[in-house]
C-alpha cells in the first residue's frame, strides 16, 4: 500500500473453495472491498474532524475462474482524498465509485469489482 495504491491478495484454498472449483465470490469481493477501504481508512485515521466511511453499493465482473492466488488492486487514492477533503470542506456527504481489479498469477484480470463508497463529515460536539 501507498498513498495511491492498495494491493490485497487471496488465496485459493479450501477454506475459499467453492463447489465449481474456484474461489468463493464473496471472498473475491472482501478482496476487493479491502483494497479500497483500507486506502480510505488510511486518510481517515485519527482525523479532525472525524469522516464516517460506508460501502453503499457494489457491482462485480467475472471474467475468469478464480484459482491460485488472486490479488486485488485498487489505483484510486487520489481519487479517495479528494472525496474525503471535499466532504470535510463543504460539510456534505460525498459518493464516489472506485474500482479493484484482480488478477491471477498470470497478470490476466479475473474480477473486476466497483465499490462506492460514502464520506461524511461526522457532526462536532
Amino acid at each position: 500500500m501507498d498513498e495511491n495504491s492498495c494491493t490485497t491478495t487471496i488465496k485459493y484454498s479450501w477454506f475459499t473453495k467453492n463447489p465449481f472449483r474456484s474461489t468463493y465470490f464473496a471472498c473475491l469481493g472482501m478482496a476487493a472491498e479491502m483494497s479500497t477501504g483500507a486506502l480510505a481508512m488510511a486518510y481517515i485515521y485519527k482525523r479532525e474532524p472525524s469522516v464516517s466511511m460506508l460501502v453503499t453499493k457494489t457491482e462485480a465482473i467475472y471474467s475468469k475462474k478464480a484459482v491460485g492466488i488472486t490479488q486485488f488492486t485498487c489505483k484510486d487514492g487520489e481519487l479517495i482524498r479528494n472525496s474525503i477533503e471535499k466532504a470535510i470542506a463543504t460539510g456534505e456527504g460525498q459518493t464516489i465509485i472506485v474500482k479493484s481489479t484482480g488478477t491471477n498469477g498470470a497478470g490476466e484480470t479475473v474480477a473486476e469489482f466497483m465499490i462506492t463508497w460514502s464520506f461524511k463529515m461526522r457532526n462536532r460536539k
